[in-house]
C-alpha cells in the first residue's frame, strides 16, 4: 500500500523550536525518547504462538492476552455499566439476549480492526485517510474526539460519585474530580508504557466484582435461561431505546481505533520501529491477536450479562426501575442485598472508570495523531510528542469542566449515543471495505465470515440509528 504522507514532526516542538534556540528538533536516541522500559509485559509482536501458549497452560493463555482484553474491559466502562443497570432495572431479564446476539459482531470487528493493524504497521486512522476521502474520514475522527470527551466527562463524575459513595457520603464526590483527574492524567504523562498497560490488565480484575454481584442476587434460573436464549422484541420506545442504548455501548467507535492502535504499539514495543518492519504480519501473528480479542469481548460480554441480570434480581423484582445512573444502581443495591453487593457495585465502578478514562482519550490522541500522520504514543516522552499528549490534557480537562458546570450526565449520554449511532454505520462500512481490499490486505484480507458478520454489525447498528431517530413515535414514547 502506497504511503501518501510522510510522517510529520510535531507541530509544537517545531514551532517551539523557532523561538528557543535550545530546543532541538530531532529525537533523541531511544533510550532518552521512551518513557523507561517500552514493553507492556504482553508477548512481543510477533507474539507468542497460540499452540505455544496452550502448553503453558493458563499462564501461558494469561501472558497472551493484552490490547484485546484491555480493550474489552474497557467496554464496560461506568457509563456502559450505567446503561446495563438501566436496563436491567426497567426491563428485568428480557435484554439478557443481547449478550449472546452481540459477541460474535463485536469480536469480528474487532479482529478486523487489529488484523488492519497488525497487517499494515499503522492506526486505524492513518489506514483510512489513505484509502478514503479525507474529509470523510476527517468528520468521522472529529465525532469521534467529541463523543470521547463527553463520555469521559460522565466516566469521570461517575468515579467521583463512586468514591463518594463509598465514603458514606460523607465526602463529596467533587472532591474526588480532581485528585481522580490529576492521578489518571500523571499515569499518562509520565508512567512507561509497560506500567500503563500493567495496571490496565489488573483494572480488569474488578469487573469480576459484577459476577459475584450476580450470585448475590440470586436471579431465577428458569427465567434468566429463557431470556437468555430466546430473543424478544417490543415495539415500545422503552424496549427499543434500551435496545439501541445496549448496540451503542457494546460496539462503540473509539474501541475500534484503541484496538488498532494498541497492536501498533505491541509491535514498537517489540522492537519494529519502522513501517516497513511492521508491515505484513504472519498467520501465528493473527491467531494469536485474534485468541486474545476473542477472550478479551466474551469478557465484555461476561460482565454486561451479570449486571443486567443482577440489575433485573434486585432493582427490577423490587421495583426499583427508575435507575439511570451506575452510583443510584448501587445506592438502590445496599438495601435489597445488602452492604456487600453495594461495595462490590461501588468498587467495579471506580476501578472501570480507572480503566476507561485513560483509553478514552488516548484513542481519541491516537486517532487524531494519525489522521494528521504525526508521530506520538503513551510509550514517548511528553517533552517530545507534545501534540499528541495535548490531546489528552484537554479532552481530561473538558471532562472536568463538564461536571463543574454541572452538565447532566445522562443528557451527555444521551447526545454520546447519538453521535455514535450517527458515527459507527459508516466508518463500520469503511473498516469492512478496507479489511476486503486485496491492495492493503493482500493475503490478510477478511474471508467470507468475517465479511458477513461485519457487514451485518453495519446494517444492525444502521438500523439501531434509525430505530433512535424514530423511536419518539413508538407508544410509551
Amino acid at each position: 500500500m502506497p504511503n501518501r504522507r510522510a510522517q510529520r514532526a510535531d507541530p509544537l516542538v517545531e514551532a517551539l523550536a523557532e523561538r528557543l534556540p535550545q530546543m532541538r528538533r530531532n529525537d533523541p536516541p531511544a533510550k532518552r525518547l521512551v518513557k523507561g522500559e517500552a514493553a507492556t509485559g504482553g508477548p512481543a509482536a510477533g507474539r507468542s504462538s497460540v499452540d505455544v501458549a496452550l502448553r503453558k497452560g493458563p499462564l501461558g493463555v494469561l501472558h497472551l492476552l493484552g490490547p484485546g482484553l484491555i480493550t474489552g474491559a474497557s467496554d464496560d466502562d461506568p457509563s456502559g455499566i450505567g446503561t446495563y443497570s438501566q436496563v436491567g432495572s426497567q426491563l428485568g431479564y428480557a435484554l439478557l439476549w443481547t449478550a449472546l446476539f452481540t459477541f460474535p459482531l463485536m469480536a469480528s470487528v474487532q479482529e478486523l480492526c487489529g488484523r488492519i493493524a497488525l497487517q499494515t504497521g499503522v492506526g486505524l486512522g492513518k489506514t483510512l485517510r489513505q484509502k478514503f476521502p479525507t474529509p470523510l474520514v476527517g468528520a468521522v475522527i472529529s465525532a469521534l474526539l467529541v463523543a470521547n470527551t463527553i463520555n469521559l466527562g460522565a466516566d469521570l463524575g461517575a468515579i467521583a460519585a463512586g468514591a463518594s459513595l463509598l465514603s458514606g457520603n460523607h465526602v463529596p464526590a467533587l472532591a474526588f474530580l480532581f485528585p481522580v483527574a490529576a492521578l489518571l492524567l500523571g499515569l499518562q504523562l509520565f508512567a512507561a508504557y509497560s506500567l500503563i498497560f500493567r495496571l490496565f490488565k489488573y483494572l480488569t480484575l474488578v469487573l469480576f466484582a459484577y459476577v459475584i454481584t450476580v450470585v448475590l442476587a440470586h436471579p431465577q434460573a428458569s427465567v434468566v435461561l429463557v431470556n437468555t436464549f430466546v430473543p424478544h422484541i417490543q415495539l415500545t420506545a422503552t424496549f427499543i431505546s434500551s435496545l439501541v442504548a445496549v448496540l451503542g455501548t457494546t460496539i462503540s467507535p473509539y474501541l475500534f481505533f484503541w484496538q488498532a492502535s494498541s497492536e501498533v504499539d505491541e509491535m514498537k514495543s517489540a522492537g519494529l520501529r519502522t513501517i516497513k518492519e511492521r508491515r505484513h504480519t504472519t498467520a501465528a501473528e493473527v491467531r494469536a491477536a485474534r485468541l486474545d480479542i476473542v477472550i478479551g469481548m466474551a469478557f465484555s460480554q461476561l460482565i454486561m450479562y451479570c449486571i443486567i441480570a443482577a440489575s433485573a434480581a434486585v432493582l427490577h423484582a423490587h421495583g426499583a426501575t427508575n435507575i439511570s445512573t451506575a452510583s443510584q444502581a448501587a445506592q438502590a443495591l445496599q438495601p435489597v442485598a445488602g452492604r456487600f453487593a453495594f461495595v462490590l457495585f461501588s468498587v467495579g465502578l471506580i476501578g472501570t472508570g480507572l480503566l476507561a478514562v485513560p483509553i478514552l482519550s488516548g484513542s481519541a490522541a491516537y486517532a487524531i495523531k494519525e489522521f494528521f500522520g504525526l508521530p506520538g504514543s503513551l510509550a514517548v516522552k511528553p517533552r517530545y510528542r507534545p501534540t499528541f499528549y495535548s490531546v489528552i490534557v484537554v479532552a481530561t480537562l473538558v471532562g472536568v469542566l463538564l461536571n463543574l458546570i454541572g452538565v447532566n450526565p445522562i443528557s451527555a449520554l444521551f447526545i454520546t449515543a447519538v453521535i455514535n449511532g450517527v458515527v459507527a454505520p459508516p466508518l463500520l462500512a469503511l473498516i469492512v471495505l478496507l479489511g476486503s481490499d486485496r491492495a492493503v490486505m493482500s493475503d490478510r484480507r477478511s474471508g467470507r465470515l468475517s465479511r458477513t458478520l461485519t457487514w451485518i454489525t453495519a446494517a444492525i447498528m444502521a438500523a439501531a440509528a434509525l430505530a433512535l431517530l424514530f423511536s419518539p413515535l413508538l407508544p410509551g414514547s
